[in-house]
């Protein structure tokens, strides 16, 4: 009897230590997450401006290292619905001499961020002695084209600082390929493209095996002249992931 109650003591007593990790660091996660932006710009590599991402995915992270400065984790991330939006610049020519008409350009994307607005034009082409002088005006409207694709990131790391705290300030980073329907961010360039980014944030731990994270990326997206141009997109991604596990 007196064994027992040693045995059934040192067990609650394991069982309470164990229980009372002062780490807020799970051994496997696995998340859901939601990522924006509005516009893109030559941050470092990229030269297509005012292109917008859309993206929706799962992630799975996995401890590597903890102490009570940092938790070092790998992950990954796969992305069933990535979205990029390019601008489309739409010709509209009124013309009123020599002949009245109307007709409008095929749609156009270009590298360059679309300016809406409306231009004069008044020319005149000389053919054989006979001169003909053409006047009017072209309207510029802009227009957005979407392109779905999806894209997965196998290379990826996670460091949380201070993992005793329920909210960490945390450092992130991946690697990987998207694939889309169609060639972005200009019709030249590759339907296959490589990605990489890093960012900062924070993550919120509601328990030990539930949080809640958002962070700040640096994204780029480039085909790595794989096709005959490569603009790339330079975009600032804010993501939001809530993930969950033990």
């Amino acid at each position: 009897m007196p064994v027992f109650f040693l045995g059934s003591g040192t067990a609650a007593i394991l069982a309470q230590s164990k229980a009372a990790s002062p780490y807020y660091a799970r051994i496997n996660s696995f998340g859901f997450f939601g990522a924006y932006s509005g516009d893109s710009s030559h941050i470092l590599m990229g030269d297509a401006q005012n292109r917008k991402l859309l993206e929706f995915g799962v992630e799975y992270g996995r401890k590597l290292f903890v102490n009570r400065f940092v938790n070092w984790q790998y992950n990954g991330e796969i992305l069933p619905v990535a979205l990029e939006s390019d601008p489309v610049v739409q010709n509209t020519v009124n013309q009123s001499s020599p002949e009245v008409e109307t007709y409008v350009e095929p749609l156009a994307v270009q590298t360059a961020a679309c300016v809406p607005g409306t231009q004069s034009y008044d020319e005149t082409f000389t053919n054989n002695g006979v001169s003909v002088t053409y006047i009017g005006t072209v309207s510029t409207a802009c227009l957005r084209k979407w392109t779905i694709g999806e894209g997965i990131s196998p290379v990826g790391f996670q460091w949380n600082f201070l993992p005793r705290k329920k909210l960490q300030p945390i450092f992130i980073s991946h690697g990987g390929y998207m694939y889309s329907t169609q060639p972005i961010p200009v019709p030249q360039a590759g339907s296959f493209n490589f990605t990489f980014d890093f960012g900062a944030g924070f993550e919120f731990y509601r328990s030990k095996t539930r949080s809640i994270r958002a962070e700040y990326r640096f994204h780029h997206i480039s085909n790595h002249d794989t096709a005959s141009q490569n603009p790339g997109i330079d975009n600032g991604l804010l993501q939001v992931t809530y993930s969950f596990g033990r």
